[in-house]
């Protein structure tokens, strides 16, 4: 029996996800959570959009504000 991702904590359903990688509709659930307000990056389908989203990664990943 699966769990009630409606009813789950944001940080156990993040956790259960990343232990059950196949289960769609807990990403499902997951996914539908993000704040609408977030930043949102637009790269190109070329080697230098993943050239970029790489970079934006990165200072991410180091703390830098992008």
């Amino acid at each position: 029996m699966k769990p009630d991702f409606e009813k789950m904590p944001r940080a156990e359903l993040k956790a259960y996800v990343l232990a059950h990688r196949e289960d769609v509709e807990a990403l499902r659930v997951l996914m539908s959570r993000r704040n609408p307000n977030a930043k949102r990056y637009k790269f190109p389908d070329t080697e230098e959009g993943w050239q970029q989203m790489e970079e934006v990664f990165r200072q991410k990943i180091e703390g830098r504000d992008v």
